[in-house]
């Protein structure tokens, strides 16, 4: 049997402001992740030109696609697949294509259960076995803590349909799908349900940044971004931390000098002899001199750490140092440096 013809977006853009430093002068997806890997795209939407009043920047999800809906009618896909581009999983979004073109449904959105506490960052659902009967985006008090995973696939005639006419009953403009396209769909009798089972992280705050690294370092790994059976298609690292390295992941172009303890260190990334990195995560090009010791931190690309300073506490919340800083003094547990309005 043929596959469907399927375009799959991605929406890598977004200010990211949970990340905070890591986000002050790029988009999430433009971070490292494990040393090397960055959200790598089928279709990242520009900012369209033209003159048919859908140019400019868009504001959000369902904008970006309205805007675009010139583009993807005229690909004629039979399945339109939209991801974002904050979070860790592996999904065949293959099998998930087939099988959303033969459920007969205009969107089918993939879904996974968090903590409780957590559900409210995301789109909420209650499900009704397969069907989604409720979908609501970013409650206060969530109903359940089944929510969307943001990978959707949609029946695009239908859906670019429903943008264009939310679009033209708004006088503000569109923003996510989540705020009025996905509800509207479930109300409708029209959304369906992907369970996801495996191992998915959102990255989007640097807790959940930190934490994902963390679990990169178990043994085996919850998800393993070397497997040759399941290649993770981006600039990633072929071998892993050296004889002098402790349970941490070293990318290519690296050099250790010191001592690396559960941590990852990006591309490029240098720690000096007599350095000291333990539970941190280093981005490409960072660089942790001699005497140094960084604990329990997210160290941007590009930084400079001076000799015998320390960043970050044993036990303590994680520090943050930003793109290109150069760090002279001590910055405790917690610490976002350098401040920025």
């Amino acid at each position: 049997m043929s596959r469907a013809r399927t375009l799959a977006v991605m929406l890598a853009g977004g200010a990211g402001g949970r990340l905070e430093l890591l986000t002050h002068e790029r988009a999430k997806p433009a971070v490292a992740f494990a040393g090397t890997h960055r959200a790598s795209g089928l279709l990242i939407l520009q900012p369209r030109m033209g003159h048919d009043g859908r140019d400019g920047f868009p504001k959000g999800t369902a904008d970006a696609l309205w805007r675009n809906a010139p583009m993807i009618r005229e690909f004629a896909p039979e399945a339109l697949v939209v991801l974002s581009a904050d979070a860790v999983y592996t999904l065949d979004y293959g099998a998930l294509v087939e099988e959303h073109v033969g459920s007969g449904a205009a969107v089918t959105m993939v879904t996974t259960e968090v903590e409780p506490d957590d559900a409210g960052r995301y789109g909420v659902v209650r499900l009704d076995g397969e069907q989604v009967a409720e979908y609501v985006y970013k409650p206060d008090e969530p109903a359940t803590n089944t929510i969307s995973n943001e990978v959707f696939v949609f029946e695009p005639g239908e859906v670019l349909d429903r943008l264009d006419a939310l679009a033209e009953a708004s006088d503000d403009g569109l923003e996510d799908l989540g705020h009025e396209l996905l509800p509207q769909l479930a109300a409708d009798g029209r959304a369906r349900a992907h369970r996801f089972g495996g191992y998915w992280r959102d990255v989007g705050t640097i807790d959940a940044f930190h934490t994902a690294h963390m679990e990169q370092l178990e043994h085996p790994p919850p998800i393993d971004l070397d497997d040759p059976a399941w290649p993770v298609l981006t600039h990633a690292s072929d071998r892993r931390a050296s004889a002098r390295v402790e349970q941490s992941m070293v990318a290519t172009a690296a050099t250790i000098g010191g001592t690396v303890e559960r941590s990852v260190i990006g591309r490029g990334a240098v720690v000096e002899e007599g350095a000291v990195v333990r539970d941190s995560v280093i981005l490409p090009g960072a660089v942790v001199h001699a005497g140094a010791t960084v604990e329990r931190a997210i160290v941007d690309d590009l930084v400079d750490v001076a000799s015998g300073v320390r960043v970050g506490e044993p036990g303590g919340e994680i520090a943050l140092v930003g793109l290109r800083a150069t760090v002279e003094e001590d910055l405790p547990a917690g610490a976002r440096f350098p401040e920025v309005d």
